[in-house]
């Protein structure tokens, strides 16, 4: 179960496909597999450990991941936006190795011991016209596939391993093999150290897609990529969905739109229910598609449906119509549990997730296995089940605010707060407070132009929810800090409001509002 089997099946059905650039004049399928072989001979005369990436996306980044695989080595693409310290530092822990550096990162990698630094340029030639290998890679579904550093909010990442096996078995569950129309083109714009990045290389070319790549978003960027490749489907987080709405609304009414964008996938981060409403009204004929996955499961494990986005929004029903801000329901491959300290919760009852399926692998390298002995993966997520199945993500379990010893989900009275005509974007926190142990602290973002006072949005939470999850404290704020994958940097606003954690009142010119 190599990774290069779903290569080796796309040149059979497909080789003179374009896989990757623009339509005319990219790179097809049968080329990706030469390049892939050369790129194999290279990283294995260099005897190394392990082939690591400082790089955008590109297409030195399906090269690599496929060469990779045919040497049997792990790939390890590392985030280029660390600083030198981080970044040195987890260079060090996969040497020896040969690293495909983008020119202007070439200095920070230059030098480190057991680093051989392979410029993307000097890679892209080398593997042109080079002799490639025989198709000898080893089909041993346990070798290590890819090694994907972990974001963690504190301590030293850790290094999610993910075998051959996993990602695998990931894509024959959820690709159709030659799904895809020759008409077809992904546009990708997620960094290579994202599991998502991962999962669209492998499941386009699965499926025989051609890739288009954006190594940097910005939404006209985006959207004139869209418009010039007649892009038909690609995947964004939250934030860059909110963007792109944006910069198409403030287009002329009778502007060109998206025409060709059939299927549009979000993930990666809670969406913002006005968000999708208004992106499902900008776009009345595009089929949309939540995916929620962990790095550690392979990608994707619960899926809500283009029908289901389009069914939720127009419901009368309010548990329909709250289906919205799900993530839909399991893959048929993937078993989904919630549970307290193990014990299996019915629903409607909040705990954390539990997932379990081939492609979950839970692993850490160096670490103890976080599999359970029936192969239940606690993946740190809270959330719940409604009566149908469908999966409610409320939030990392280190996230839960504990005031006056009750449990109180930050994502309950994000949503309520979301629902007021006048917040943007909201996220909820807690911070330290004597008393209590924790205060609610609602960090908003209001629309441009909009109002609202401290004491209106507590008034909404406290309308909607029991009274001890009314927010103490709300501060108002230009913009939320994101990861550039779309997750909520939750640690940076308790340090940037730490010092409304003590009970003390904010800082002179500050914004924040009691």
């Amino acid at each position: 179960m190599n990774l290069m089997m779903l290569l080796e099946m796309a040149v059979g059905g497909f080789g003179d496909r374009v896989a990757f650039g623009p339509a005319d004049g990219g790179l097809t399928v049968g080329e990706l597999y030469k390049r892939a072989g050369a790129a194999a001979v290279h990283f294995r005369r260099a005897d190394v450990e392990h082939v690591a990436m400082v790089d955008v996306t590109s297409i030195a980044l399906p090269i690599s991941l496929f060469g990779a695989a045919w040497a049997g080595l792990p790939f390890v693409p590392v985030n280029y936006r660390l600083p030198d310290e981080e970044l040195h530092s987890l260079l060090d822990r996969v040497a020896p190795a040969v690293a495909v550096v983008e020119p202007s990162a070439a200095s920070r990698a230059d030098g480190r011991e057991g680093i051989t630094v392979l410029l993307r340029p000097d890679f892209l030639e080398q593997v042109v016209g080079s002799q490639g290998s025989e198709a000898d890679w080893v089909m041993d579904g346990e070798e290590t596939a890819v090694l994907l550093f972990t974001s963690g909010t504190t301590g030293e990442p850790k290094a999610a391993v993910l075998r051959h096996r996993h990602l695998v078995s990931y894509i024959l569950g959820s690709v159709e093999f030659m799904g895809a129309g020759e008409d077809e083109a992904a546009l990708v714009s997620v960094p290579p150290y994202h599991v998502a990045g991962i999962a669209a290389i492998l499941s386009n070319v699965y499926a025989g897609r051609r890739v288009v790549q954006l190594p940097t978003f910005e939404p006209g960027a985006w959207v004139g990529l869209v418009r010039s490749e007649s892009v038909t489907s690609a995947m964004v987080v939250p934030t860059m969905l909110t963007r792109i709405v944006d910069y198409l609304a403030a287009e002329e009414p009778d502007g060109p739109g998206l025409p060709t964008l059939r299927s549009l996938s979000y993930g990666g981060g809670k969406m913002p229910q006005p968000t999708i409403e208004r992106a499902l009204e900008l776009f009345p004929t595009t089929r949309f598609v939540n995916a929620y996955g962990l790095t550690e499961t392979s990608s994707t494990v619960a899926l809500l449906g283009p029908d289901e986005h389009r069914e939720a929004v127009t419901a009368a029903d309010s548990a329909i119509r709250r289906r919205l801000s799900s993530v839909g329901r399991p893959l048929p491959t993937v078993e989904v549990s919630i549970r307290d300290d193990g014990t299996e919760l019915p629903p409607g009852r909040p705990g954390e997730i539990w997932v379990r399926g081939d492609q979950v692998s839970g692993e850490y390298r160096g670490l103890a296995a976080r599999l359970t002995e029936e192969g239940w993966f606690p993946t740190h997520d809270g959330g719940w089940l409604d009566d149908d199945g469908y999966l409610f993500v409320t939030g990392r379990i280190d996230d839960v605010i504990v005031k006056g010893g009750q449990n109180i989900s930050p994502g309950d009275i994000e949503e309520v707060l979301l629902g007021h005509p006048a917040v943007a974007d909201t996220a909820a926190i807690g911070l330290p407070d004597e008393q209590w142990g924790e205060r609610i602290v609602a960090v908003v973002v209001l629309h441009t132009g909009a109002t609202a006072t401290s004491e209106d949005l507590k008034e909404a939470v406290r309308a909607e929810l029991r009274s001890n999850r009314t927010p103490d404290h709300v501060a108002f704020v230009d913009e939320l800090p994101y990861s550039e994958t779309g997750k909520l940097l939750r640690r940076v606003l308790r340090d940037d409001l730490a010092h409304l954690g003590d009970g003390s009142t904010p800082r002179a010119g500050g914004s924040e509002q009691q």
